[in-house]
């Protein structure tokens, strides 16, 4: 049988912790160490007194037969043992009940965490805890050090607040399920750990240029702004001043200042042309990526890497790694070539950029990828496996016209996907949108990409937008390019629905009705073509719905399982690993679950459809190739340093047999539960990182 030993500490850095935990750990001391062999009373090591760790502590930290459980232990506590105390605990004797608990689609915060499972009496997380955090852990506000000896009450009570964490964490711990968290998914959260320890070398002199930059053209920025708006916006980044000064001064009213409504209207020749370079600015000085330099002057280590950016099973429900620190995730996409920024990148280093450039900011922006680079005698080895979702959502489905499309193209002999999807929804042959392409607008095959990326999911016409204008789709263009090519019977359809979503006072998104009825109908066209997928859908909510009302039976969906345990439901991948939604319902046909609300960050019940279980189901699984070839690659001797997404980023030595085809072919390598499964990836080698 197996013991417990629970454990947590406390501690002290003059470096804030949102610099991120490897920074703070450089300057960190252990105050105390919390801790409980299995049932047992919890113990507090007070280690500010200098006594030596008590025996039967030290005793079960060598114990191979005992598992150490921590709350957030992989991502702080383990790393600071590491700095403070040289302690190197085995990661496969670790437990982490943060992770435990974003395994299984419940939010990582301790206190929440005992809300929701209803944690209570004397096993309760203790609410006064952010008192006795602020006063110790941290330096005072005149950067003063309270300690055990200034505070002795307090501490006292410190004291007891640490042996509650104990309590909460092993109660938390027993109710919560296992099923993500055992076997190969503990083996892959070690090797996240471990990829996490290693970090990524960063280009400082960069990080310090850019900073430079950015702050220079900030201030040339404000000026303008100043000289504009004679005095009445003193910076562009004061939005609600700087709406009321263009209603006021040109008679202009913005309905926001977002980056769409802005590019929209700086396009409008009828706008006086101090106005135009006035929006122009707005946009200049509200690119937030820059402050992700700053991100990096804060939380990179002494040693020039940055490290502990990945959260394992961060993206709640689908197991997706969520980005930390310098959020690698949403780096904003370049808007200059890859030429452009490289000479950038050497004008930033040089102070010269202004120089040679007219949007600074455009350009940090642009580059903030190169400050990621190869250390000496390596370089960057990169692979992205290429269109994986839409790949497993026709597997899943059983779409076998697009598997056989991706099959043939990937071995030379087959059309881009996005001109198929085209093609497929008008009717016309792959031949003619590559001509579009070569030829004419190119809007045949960027109308395909924006079908393929927003339908999916049983997305309408809010979906096709949101897409359309993150790909610069020409939206007014669109009813001349496609009405006359669809069929009309999809018109008419379309038009019927206009009607209806008029009459029901819901949202056409400001579209013209044209428009509107011409997104609808490449919706409609993208379904028509896609039957499998479409019935999936519905085939997905009706099996939810059976599982939900037949708790303990398991109903089988072509590769997936779905079955209602207790407060649980779950949806089985072909990989083993499940999806889960706490406390599932049905009210009239609707279901919802308990979850965080992604804007709220609040425990509330979520809303769900047939489209958007699919969604979970098909970004899971995409994880899970990528996560079962991820241990593959390292044995290969390619060191994982970052992944993005479907993308892995390693450092390799800078020989020949190291290269970015033999990655991608490890990477695209077929799971034994996925041996039919198109797959492919492509890359790069590099001494600086980018957007291929």
């Amino acid at each position: 049988m197996t013991s417990f030993l629970y454990c947590d500490l406390e501690t002290y850095s003059p470096v804030p912790i949102n610099h991120g935990t490897h920074a703070y750990a450089e300057k960190v001391e252990v105050l105390l160490w919390a801790y409980a062999r299995d049932d047992g009373e919890p113990k507090v090591w007070d280690v500010t007194t200098g006594e030596p760790m008590p025996d039967d502590l030290e005793e079960d930290l060598a114990d191979p037969s005992v598992t150490v459980v921590w709350h957030n232990g992989g991502m702080f506590d383990l790393i600071v043992l590491l700095w403070a105390m040289q302690i190197d605990l085995p990661l496969e004797r670790q437990h982490d009940t943060l992770v435990q608990a974003l395994s299984h689609s419940l939010p990582g915060k301790l206190e929440s965490l005992c809300a929701i499972l209803k944690v209570g009496g004397s096993d309760a997380k203790d609410t006064e805890g952010k008192t006795y955090i602020n006063l110790f852990c941290k330096p005072g506000l005149n950067g003063e050090r309270n300690t055990r000896l200034t505070h002795p009450e307090k501490w006292e009570g410190f004291k007891r607040y640490a042996g509650k964490d104990i309590t909460a964490m092993r109660a938390a711990r027993k109710r919560m399920p296992m099923w993500n968290y055992q076997g190969k998914e503990h083996a892959l959260w070690q090797l996240d750990q471990r990829i996490n320890r290693r970090g990524m070398c960063i280009d400082m002199g960069l990080v310090h240029a850019a900073v430079r930059a950015v702050t220079k053209a900030q201030k040339e920025l404000a000026r303008r702004t100043v000289a504009l708006t004679d005095g009445e916006v003193q910076t562009a980044t004061q939005r609600d001043v700087m709406l009321k000064h263009i209603l006021e001064a040109y008679g202009v009213d913005l309905p926001d200042m977002t980056k769409s409504t802005l590019e929209r209207r700086i396009d409008d020749p009828d706008l006086p042309s101090a106005l135009r370079e006035l929006l122009a600015i707005r946009l200049q000085a509200a690119t937030s990526s820059t402050s992700k330099y700053k991100s990096l002057l804060k939380g990179v280590s002494s040693d020039g890497r940055l490290r502990g950016t990945k959260q394992f099973n961060g993206a709640m429900r689908t197991g997706r790694w969520a980005g930390r620190l310098f959020q690698p995730d949403n780096l904003p996409r370049p808007t200059l070539d890859h030429g452009d920024i490289e000479m950038g990148i050497e004008a930033l280093l040089h102070d010269a950029a202004d120089m040679l450039y007219n949007n600074v900011m455009a350009l940090t922006s642009s580059a903030i990828r190169g400050c990621i680079v190869a250390p000496h005698k390596k370089k960057l080895t990169v692979a992205d496996l290429s269109n994986i979702e839409g790949r497993d959502q026709a597997w899943l489905a059983g779409e076998n016209w697009k598997l056989q499309a991706f099959r043939a193209f990937d071995a030379g002999q087959g059309h881009d996907l996005y001109a198929l999807a085209y093609a497929k929804s008008f009717g016309v042959s792959p031949e003619d949108v590559i001509r579009n392409k070569k030829h004419g607008d190119g809007s045949m095959r960027q109308i395909g990409k924006v079908q393929e990326l927003a339908l999916g999911y049983e997305g309408g016409v809010g979906a096709f937008v949101t897409f359309a204008l993150a790909y610069n789709v020409d939206l007014a263009a669109l009813p001349a390019k496609v009405l006359p090519a669809a069929d009309q019977e999809l018109v008419r359809e379309a038009r019927d629905f206009l009607a209806w979503t008029v009459k029901q006072k819901r949202t056409t998104f400001g579209l013209s009705d044209d428009t509107f009825v011409t997104c609808d109908v490449l919706k409609r066209a993208w379904r028509q073509a896609h039957p499998n997928i479409a019935a999936m859908w519905a085939d997905l909510k009706a099996t939810v719905i059976e599982a939900i009302d037949s708790p303990g039976k398991t109903f089988t969906l072509r590769a997936l399982k779905i079955r209602r345990d207790g407060a649980w439901l779950r949806i089985v991948l072909p990989s083993g690993r499940s999806l889960c939604y706490p406390s599932p319902r049905v009210d009239d046909g609707q279901i919802s679950y308990m979850g965080v609300n992604q804007y709220s960050r609040k425990w509330t019940r979520l809303k769900s459809y047939g489209g958007k279980f699919f969604e979970n189901v098909c970004q899971a699984v995409a994880r899970d190739v990528m996560a079962e070839n991820m241990p593959r690659i390292e044995e290969a001797g390619y060191e994982i340093v970052l992944t993005v997404h479907d993308e892995v980023v390693t450092e390799a030595p800078d020989t020949p047999e190291f290269n970015h085809r033999h990655l991608s072919a490890l990477l695209a390598t077929n799971p034994a539960w996925a041996p039919d499964m198109p797959l492919a990836a492509a890359g790069f080698e590099s001494y600086r990182y980018k957007k291929d």
